[in-house]
């Protein structure tokens, strides 16, 4: 039986003794009647809350397991997934390399000849002026490679080998 059922059924009991509900224990009785009428109303109002969190929270779960998977890659799971994962890399630095390589950037690479490391610059730069961030050592008069030479100091290439 619900709770609500059993406050009235205790209700309908305490009616059929035809208590006084002007006397002090009549009154007594019939208020604790009414709080036990909205005890049990109350309680089946948050049992049936209870139930819609904890569907709730089991969809939350669920989801959260989904998200998991997705960035928590096992071993096991990056083996399978690695073509997938090769494709969508490749794809990437595609898009990358096509929208920031481009030749009006305003900015040269060149090739430091102490280091080799590669350096940007500024197109309205004097050269001559510039220093390898990497080594420290002056760039001084190079030339500025645009990457169709052969052997330039901007290239590394040499062809002189």
């Amino acid at each position: 039986m619900e709770l609500k059922e059993n406050a009235a059924y205790i209700k309908g009991l305490c009616e059929g003794l035809e208590l006084d509900t002007q006397s002090k224990e009549g009154k007594v009785i019939s208020a604790m009647l009414e709080l036990i009428s909205n005890m049990a109303e109350r309680i089946e109002d948050l049992e049936g809350e209870c139930v819609e969190l904890r569907d709730y929270i089991e969809e939350l779960d669920e989801d959260l397991g989904y998200v998991e998977e997705d960035l928590y890659i096992t071993d096991e799971d990056d083996d399978d997934e690695d073509d997938d994962d090769d494709d969508f890399d490749q794809d990437f630095e595609d898009d990358f390399d096509n929208d920031f390589e481009s030749d009006d950037s305003g900015y040269d690479e060149l090739v430091c000849p102490s280091c080799g490391e590669v350096i940007c610059v500024d197109e309205t730069l004097d050269i001559a002026d510039v220093t390898c961030p990497a080594c420290g050592e002056k760039l001084g008069d190079i030339d500025i490679c645009d990457g169709d030479c052969e052997g330039c100091a901007g290239c590394g290439d040499d062809d002189e080998e």
